[in-house]
């Protein structure tokens, strides 16, 4: 019995299971955009997309993403954005989407990817 005691003592608990990722989404209340809090990942991308989407159906001039309690977006993410910034209406003139305070990520993975996708302002401060 006790050899037995000593084989089950030696096996490693279980590690919980990471918690799956989340994204928040809400209107931001004093200008035309969302604030996103979570991650942005394959899981969430589906709800990123569909708020990216929006973007292209309204009229404001600028549509502003406000991400500081964004904690990781992947390269889905940022492509979705990418993809959402180039398929903007061209009127009115001057139509651009300003991410606020995001990730280091999605700034690093835009200047990689899109350097040229003016349509995306980052503003970090």
């Amino acid at each position: 019995m006790d050899s037995l005691r000593q084989v089950n003592a030696s096996v490693p608990e279980p590690e919980p299971a990471p918690a799956e990722s989340a994204l928040l989404l809400c209107p931001l209340p004093d200008r035309a955009g969302w604030r996103a809090v979570g991650e942005v990942t394959s899981a969430t991308c589906p709800a990123w997309e569909q708020a990216l989407g929006q973007s292209t159906l309204r009229t404001e001039i600028v549509w502003h993403l406000e991400m500081s309690a964004v904690t990781f977006v992947d390269v889905a993410g940022v492509s979705a954005l990418a993809m959402t910034a180039q398929d903007l209406p061209d009127l009115p003139a001057g139509r651009r989407i300003v991410v606020e305070r995001p990730p280091a990520t999605l700034r690093r993975l835009l200047e990689m990817f899109w350097p040229e996708l003016s349509v995306i302002e980052v503003v970090t401060r």
